[in-house]
């Protein structure tokens, strides 16, 4: 059974993004679920970076994080634990995402940590990424892709109380 997320998180991130006088450039498309994907179906949007997000998890389930990296990025998990201080990294479950950060997979995105309040889920920005001006996100769903400027992704983050933690993600060898 797919585990839909409250249908106001989806409505009310374009509210958040307009209180905070963030612009964006939207472009909207069939759903995607992978980087290839969404390279397919979006443009060069003006050499934003095109990331991909991953929602992890610890060993024991009790530590979340949310990682936002460049999709040209194989990531290799045990190094990048080694850095952010964690043990033994997966991937988090469908469920837990959904509980988290009210979003499914396929459409995991910075702009989810609007449904964290109590700052379950640690925000990890990947510093490769980060020295680009403009960013791609998904509004909460895979079926858009905005961008945003380095300056308003980070004023997101101030208003949503995470710090992200920039770090070079670590690629496999």
């Amino acid at each position: 059974m797919p585990i839909e997320p409250p249908p106001p998180a989806r409505a009310d991130i374009y509210d958040v993004l307009a209180r905070l006088g963030i612009s964006y450039v939207r472009h909207d498309h069939d759903p995607v679920y992978t980087c290839d994907e969404a390279a397919r179906a979006v443009p060069d949007l003006g050499g934003a970076a095109h990331t991909k997000n991953l929602f992890l998890r610890d060993k024991k389930g009790r530590r979340h994080w949310l990682v936002v990296t460049l999709c040209s990025k194989a990531v290799d998990l045990r190094a990048l634990a080694a850095s952010i201080g964690a043990d033994n990294l997966s991937l988090g479950s469908p469920e837990r995402l959904a509980e988290r950060l009210q979003i499914t997979p396929g459409a995991v995105t910075a702009l989810a940590l609007v449904a964290d309040p109590q700052h379950a889920v640690e925000l990890v920005v990947d510093s490769d990424a980060w020295r680009y001006e403009a960013l791609c996100c998904h509004p909460l769903v895979n079926t858009s892709t905005l961008v945003l400027a380095r300056a308003d992704l980070q004023r997101f983050f101030d208003f949503t109380g995470h710090v992200p933690l920039i770090v070079r993600v670590p690629v496999r060898g």
